[in-house]
């Protein structure tokens, strides 16, 4: 390894600790043990994963499965219940915020270098470095 190497990595460590520290990074951490000290939330949370079973079983037949309809009301009603959860909805939003903040970190060192470095940001269709079309079609990345 390099003396760039090292130094590349020591810098690394020094804007992971930025991060950690950082006010969204404890927003998250805060809401996160909140949501695990809520006894109901995590009831709601493992009954939801129990029905999320039963519904990817039932979506191998699909509609000609006798409990299609049962199952997927029950997860979309459980999943409604989710969201609406203050606790859950609080520890989404931190999370996603997080996300954010460690997509642009990365979206920055990688364009840094060159903008045609993809930068995986979760959602494809709004992903501004990725190809629109695939590559060969000669979309925004500039692929041929």
């Amino acid at each position: 390894m390099s003396l760039d190497q090292v130094v590349l990595l020591e810098e690394s460590l020094t804007l992971a600790e930025m991060v950690s520290s950082s006010s969204i990074a404890l927003e998250y951490k805060k809401s996160k043990y909140i949501l695990e000290q809520d006894i109901l939330a995590q009831e709601m949370i493992s009954r939801f994963a129990d029905m999320k079973e039963k519904y990817e079983e039932v979506q191998r037949f699909g509609k000609y499965h006798p409990d299609f309809h049962t199952v997927s009301a029950q997860v979309r009603t459980l999943k409604r219940e989710l969201d609406f959860h203050e606790n859950i909805a609080n520890f989404k939003k931190a999370e996603k915020e997080l996300e954010k903040l460690l997509i642009e970190c990365s979206r920055i060192i990688a364009h840094s270098v060159s903008e045609q470095i993809k930068v995986p940001t979760g959602n494809p269709f709004f992903d501004e470095s990725s190809c629109s079309g695939g590559c060969g079609s000669g979309g925004s990345c500039g692929c041929a």
